[in-house]
């Protein structure tokens, strides 16, 4: 009988101590979230004038508290498997967020296939992202880089585990999608928020480009800066014509598609050479031949900033970007059809490289809202 006693007591002990552990889980929170206030608030995107609308997803506008937590999430080393590396490891401020590499390295000291695109303006690249055009939104392009082997080598799972016992992040998804419970914290969420900081990125219309356009009473640009913008809009033969891809019109400095520019040699125009390529750019998402060696047009905003240029990296300055297009580039049955040779004097290189100078945004570099909250 007092074996039964003591067996009733323990048993009893056990599962009271079974409840509050269930109550108070071993991290010392508790899975409800519904105590903390809820209040989205519209996040203020200003743009310079002329800008188009951005498109934004009707699932995921743009909030404050999204914003922020996306900024955490983006400059947090948490999404690498071993914490040495972020988003940002590739996508620095100070290099228009690039890391101004001609490869970006992973946590494994792996270097990748190519240069790390710039984040400036991307909330506006609707056409297809990275390099390839592999994915359309910010939302799935968020979650890729985390699990490739080259880049972060981490898993969402194992992400999303830590995500829901950290000490701070249950209580801002709680504020940037109201969700009432950590068990409610998913890598969509998390993709979701770091899309919304990513959209914020935006010129800040303080560039000399910008504030010619914009400011009252506006800035001139020098009569350097100024010979150099009819070079880069005037199309006729023996002129570059840069805006034949880098559209002007649409304030982006890129139309958004994507092309051959010759960069690679494989050999001569014949079709069958198109497999020569060592990077199939967007060949490789479509499968399309013809669409081998063709990679997305880049923005030319902050341009001279985020050397060294072309997705492989190939080139360490503007100076050495002219030659290739004035007559350095190699055909291809798709080259870009408004691929031809032009000729500049020295003092007329100059002039353009000053004018691709005005697109240069420190403001934006600097932006507080834009660096990292660690």
């Amino acid at each position: 009988m007092k074996q039964i006693i003591i067996f009733l007591f323990l048993s009893t002990l056990f599962l009271a101590t079974s409840c509050d552990d269930d109550d108070n889980p071993m991290d010392g929170q508790s899975d409800d979230l519904t105590d903390i206030p809820y209040t989205p608030v519209a996040y203020d995107l200003v743009v310079p004038c002329d800008f188009p609308e951005m498109e934004i997803p009707v699932d995921n506008p743009i909030m404050v508290d999204g914003v922020e937590l996306g900024r955490f999430l983006f400059y947090d080393p948490i999404l690498s498997a071993d914490s040495t590396m972020s988003c940002s490891s590739c996508h620095l401020p100070s290099g228009s967020f690039t890391d101004n590499l001609a490869l970006s390295t992973g946590i494994d000291g792996i270097a990748g296939r190519r240069s790390s695109m710039s984040l400036l303006n991307v909330g506006y690249f609707n056409t297809g992202l990275f390099w390839d055009g592999r994915v359309v939104t910010l939302e799935e392009q968020a979650l890729l880089p985390v699990e490739d082997p080259v880049e972060l080598h981490h898993t969402w799972p194992d992400i999303v585990s830590k995500l829901k016992v950290h000490d701070t992040y249950p209580e801002m998804f709680r504020k940037a999608f109201g969700i009432s419970s950590t068990t409610e914290i998913t890598k969509e969420l998390a993709a979701k928020a770091i899309a919304q900081f990513e959209r914020t990125l935006v010129s800040s219309g303080q560039s000399k480009y910008d504030q010619s356009r914009c400011a009252e009473p506006a800035v001139f640009l020098s009569p350097q800066e100024q010979e150099g913008a009819v070079l880069f809009s005037f199309e006729e033969d023996n002129h570059p014509g840069c805006t034949h891809c880098h559209k002007v019109f649409n304030q982006m400095f890129t139309d958004n598609t994507f092309t051959n520019n010759g960069l690679t040699d494989i050999g001569g125009g014949e079709v069958d050479n198109l497999s020569n390529y060592p990077d199939l750019g967007l060949g490789e998402v479509t499968g399309s031949i013809f669409d081998n060696g063709k990679f997305r047009v880049p923005s030319l905003r902050n341009i001279a900033m985020t050397a060294p240029y072309m997705h492989d990296g190939k080139f360490q300055t503007l100076e050495e970007v002219l030659d290739h297009y004035s007559s350095g580039f190699h055909d291809a049955a798709n080259i870009d059809p408004d691929m031809s040779p032009f000729q500049m004097t020295e003092d007329e290189k100059a002039a353009l490289i000053a004018f691709l100078n005005t697109l240069t945004d420190q403001e934006f570099m600097n932006n507080p809202a834009h660096q990292s909250p660690f």
